[in-house]
């Protein structure tokens, strides 16, 4: 690492702005944390204050809550801070990474990740040690120590994280923050990290002996550190943004995409540039806490200068987007650069091979790449996308951490290639910005699906159900035409299934969602409903309307949005208003034509908070609750609890508040059984539909106001039909 390279000189009119720095070093005892803060401070211009906890009580060991009141001082002083603590696990950093929201300073980790064996021998071997741990009880702190430890990741909030696995990368490290002067930063993302050669991990396995889990041995490429060119161009590549803005980490969703039509299609870079940075600025929103990246392999890229600029005047998140120069199909291993999706330049045949991105992502991907896309779809319109999955076996996978390819195709000006537009810039600006919007769009799902699954997921399936594409699914399901939101099953099973085990397993647990085949039935139906004529009872350019074929009352429907992109209630905003309004109409009109059927029915209009089949749909039941469908607690209570949100409210709180309450905690799920009507409590469901078929009490306060309730007699308030 060449120091100067590395280092970033800040303009002047920059300079009396600059950030402190809150460096936490992580590393166990014996791994030269003094040592290196008494370096840096012996060498550099920056005011460097060390807070270590065993001095900081007047020469004596003291505490975590000491070592946080002199940062603290420290930094409203504009001094930069070294905390000399072990640090080993998220848990211990996070107070120290919190000052930053108080006192707007950069946090890095240094992470001395020396081997074991060193570490114990030199704490065994050293005398007079500030904190006492030396001689024969040392080994056995240290290896307990070890056995806990977490690596820091950006997510927790640092700005830079360097990793140190040797003597030379130490001293590298400190070279780099000696050298700064109070006003230079370095540039942020990660640095050093490389994948422990299998024969150091058998010696740590040996040497530490009270291991509680064994670790895992793979044998996967080492991922080489990137090197000095590579920081420096994209040190370059970003320049303009803030620096402290994170590079994308594993647990961040992060969609790396190349510039649609530019290269073999002949699209003008001009008003590419443009349109990128318009439908950025669009999505940044709607994507939660997931990232973009804009890449490109050329150094020097024209597309990127003129998107860096274009984003900079427009002051888009850098923490959400950025652009990088690099292989989109080596940014793990190239670039230090984790993303979980990246998008893919396709033919319209979505074919390998034919140069540039596509091929590259075909022959990082392997076979499965090719065999997944064939199942998704045979060819591509321009300015659509579609995501695939790959297939843990890819070696995109298992090596750069990809799981979700999203195919798009932009428009062509190349003469030499089909559907050339020949220089129709109207239709192609068009179709380009739907190609981006699709795209993001794309991403959008994903990233929605994978934050509510890891937030929550009501039941796990089956064994058997999870070989179903990971959706929890009777066998007769295949035989029987209609749908259901809630499962015949025992479970209500949450759409959020895993995609597959060995994804959450590489992603630290978080589910990867994406809908299974049978929970994709009604978004087919709703895309495509001449093909499933037998399946609707009514198709209107915005809806469908669904038999459900697993009623829980005596007349169950689904109104069904045809919209691309609302796949459950969480996806609504208030530009989807008038779709939700015409969802409501129809359903209105539905329970009135029941209605005229029969009398005495009551009916109820609204939405689960967590879906369990894919497309917005509304649901339309009959307060009867009289079907044999209706057999378990979580039957019941999916339409009898907060879970279930009236359409009227819906609507009322989008339009007040933008988005709606969603009721998606378990409890609710798990509540007892209580009579819709009553409220009184009953053990089981036979004894519940006993007592409802008989029950005359009026229903709740809550659900006869606000038109609630659709019934024929006017009830008392005269909310009525």
């Amino acid at each position: 690492m060449d120091v100067d390279d590395e280092i970033i000189k800040p303009k002047a009119d920059e300079e009396k702005d600059r950030k402190p720095i809150v460096v936490i070093l992580v590393g166990a005892p014996g791994s030269g944390k003094s040592t290196f803060c008494d370096q840096v401070m012996r060498v550099s211009t920056r005011p460097w204050v060390r807070v270590c906890q065993d001095t900081i009580g007047n020469g004596k060991a003291g505490t975590k809550a000491q070592c946080l009141a002199i940062s603290s001082a420290s930094l409203k002083d504009k001094k930069s801070i070294l905390i000399d603590r072990c640090n080993l696990d998220k848990e211990q950093r996070a107070d120290f990474i919190k000052l930053k929201d108080s006192y707007l300073a950069d946090v890095h980790a240094v992470v001395l990740d020396l081997p074991a064996k060193l570490c114990i021998s030199r704490s065994v071997k050293r005398t007079g040690h500030e904190g006492n741990l030396q001689g024969g009880k040392a080994a056995a702190v240290v290896n307990r120590m070890l056995q806990k430890k977490e690596l820091p990741k950006l997510n927790e909030g640092f700005t830079r994280i360097t990793f140190c696995q040797n003597e030379k990368d130490v001293q590298e490290a400190i070279n780099a923050y000696g050298a700064l002067s109070s006003s230079d930063v370095l540039p942020s993302g990660i640095f050093g990290e490389k994948k422990t050669d299998t024969k150091v991990q058998l010696g740590i396995m040996k040497f530490l002996k009270r291991v509680d889990a064994p670790i895992k041995v793979t044998s996967d490429e080492k991922i080489p550190e990137p090197s000095n060119e590579t920081i420096k161009d994209n040190r370059h590549v970003n320049e303009g943004q803030e620096q402290s803005g994170n590079h994308p980490l594993d647990g961040v969703p992060t969609l790396a995409f190349p510039s649609i039509s530019t290269a073999d299609f002949q699209f003008n870079i001009e008003k590419a540039s443009e349109i990128i940075v318009e439908t950025v600025e669009e999505f940044v929103k709607k994507i939660g806490n997931g990232r973009l990246v804009l890449v490109d392999i050329s150094h020097g890229s024209k597309i990127l200068s003129l998107v860096k600029s274009k984003a900079a005047i427009k002051k888009i998140d850098s923490t959400k987007f950025i652009t990088f120069v690099g292989d989109i199909t080596k940014l793990r291993s190239g670039g230090g650069l984790h993303c979980n999706v990246i998008a893919n330049a396709a033919n319209w045949r979505l074919k390998p091979g034919g140069g540039g991105v596509n091929a590259a992502i075909y022959d990082a991907a392997g076979p499965d790449l090719d065999i997944a896309t064939k199942k998704k779809a045979g060819s591509l319109v321009p300015g659509n996308a579609i995501t695939v999955s790959l297939p843990s076996t890819s070696p995109l996978y298992s090596k750069q951490g990809v799981t979700h390819i999203i195919h798009v195709l932009g428009p062509n000006m190349n003469p030499k290639r089909p559907n050339c537009l020949k220089d129709d810039y109207n239709i192609g600006c068009k179709v380009l910005r739907e190609a981006y919007s699709s795209l993001f769009e794309n991403f959008a799902s994903i990233v929605r699906t994978q934050e509510k699954s890891s937030d929550h997921e009501f039941s796990n399936c089956d064994k058997k159900a999870r070989k179903e594409d990971g959706a929890c699914v009777n066998e007769k399901n295949k035989k029987l035409k209609g749908f259901t939101d809630v499962p015949e099953s025992n479970n209500l099973c949450s759409v959020d299934a895993k995609q597959n085990a060995a994804s959450s397993g590489k992603t630290g647990g978080s589910l990867n969602k994406d809908w299974g085949s049978w929970a994709q039935a009604i978004y087919r139906i709703a895309m495509n409903p001449d093909k499933h004529r037998n399946d609707v009872v009514e198709i209107l350019d915005d809806v469908v309307v669904l038999n459900d074929i697993y009623p829980k009352a005596q007349k169950h429907l689904l109104v069904v949005a045809r919209a691309e992109g609302l796949d459950r209630l969480a996806d609504v905003t208030q530009e989807h208003l008038p779709i939700l309004r015409t969802m409501h109409d129809v359903g209105m009109k539905w329970a009135h034509s029941f209605l005229q059927e029969n009398q005495s029915l009551v009916f109820r209009l609204g939405y689960h908070s967590v879906p369990s089949m894919r497309q917005l749909h509304l649901h339309v039941i009959s307060q009867d609750f009289n079907s044999k469908h209706l057999k378990n607690k979580k039957h019941w209570n999916s339409f009898n609890s907060p879970f279930f949100r009236d359409s009227v409210d819906v609507i009322q709180e989008i339009t007040e508040e933008g988005k709606p309450t969603l009721n998606d905690d378990e409890k609710f799920i798990s509540m007892e059984l209580r009579c819709n009507r009553c409220r009184s409590a009953h053990p089981n469901i036979p004894r519940l539909k006993s007592h409802i078929t008989i029950c005359k009490s009026p229903f709740p306060a809550n659900l006869l106001q606000n038109n609630r309730l659709l019934q024929k007699t006017p009830d008392k308030d005269g909310n009525a039909c």
